[in-house]
């Protein structure tokens, strides 16, 4: 699942992006509100978790415009507790409201909560070759049988679905996946790639991911 975290705290943020990456989503980090309605017009997300305080463009600013053309649920995170602060967030169309400082395990129940009123979107089910990947439910299965995947092993090959038949390079890989910013040491990549093609592909004559020499790698249907 894909959100957008909108935070101009750098602390924060840090905090944030790492925990929920670490709770297996793909996080994309504007860190003012310019850049936040650009992302969320310009790219396709579950969710938006919506700081209100923000420079630039706040928040109530943000979910103003985004909400002439888009419906993705948005989570306000505010330091602001007041009644009439809540309920301008709601009218505007926000879809939660959670103050600061606050629970990360409340964060996630309600992102989780969110996430699962929305309506299904056509990618919350992958089918490639015979492999479906249900993104709801977190359950992969190849030739109809379950694969027990770990939690980053499962946002690894979430990722490569999601951008099937593009080449991504081992430190694009590790930068979403991991929340590691290197070009070089990306040993760490090579080896998640083989123990997900352990149970991946090594069961079976029809291989997905591939490798593509000096670059990275690719999740195709493969002959």
């Amino acid at each position: 699942m894909k959100i957008l975290l909108v935070e101009d705290e750098i602390k924060s943020g840090e905090y944030l992006r790492k925990g929920l990456r670490e709770a297996g989503f793909v996080v994309d980090w504007a860190r003012d509100g310019a850049d936040g309605l650009h992302l969320a017009l310009q790219d396709s997300y579950e969710l938006i978790i919506l700081d209100v305080m923000l420079p630039l463009l706040d928040g109530w600013q943000l979910l103003r415009e985004l909400r002439k053309v888009r419906d993705t649920p948005v989570l306000f995170l505010t330091a602001r507790d007041e009644v009439e602060d809540r309920v301008k967030g709601l009218e505007l169309g926000a879809d939660d409201y959670l103050v600061k400082p606050f629970s990360f395990m409340e964060l996630i129940a309600r992102v989780r909560t969110l996430l699962r009123r929305s309506p299904v979107r056509e990618s919350s089910l992958i089918e490639i070759a015979d492999m479906q990947i249900d993104v709801m439910k977190r359950r992969v299965t190849r030739n109809g049988a379950r694969l027990d995947l770990t939690t980053k092993e499962f946002s690894l090959l979430y990722l490569l679905a999601q951008r099937r038949g593009e080449v991504l390079s081992r430190s694009l890989i590790a930068s979403q996946v991991w929340d590691m910013n290197f070009d070089s040491d990306t040993n760490v990549v090579d080896v998640a790639i083989r123990r997900l093609r352990a149970k991946l592909d090594d069961p079976h004559a029809r291989k997905l991911i591939q490798t593509v020499r000096g670059i990275g790698y690719v999740l195709e249907e493969g002959e």
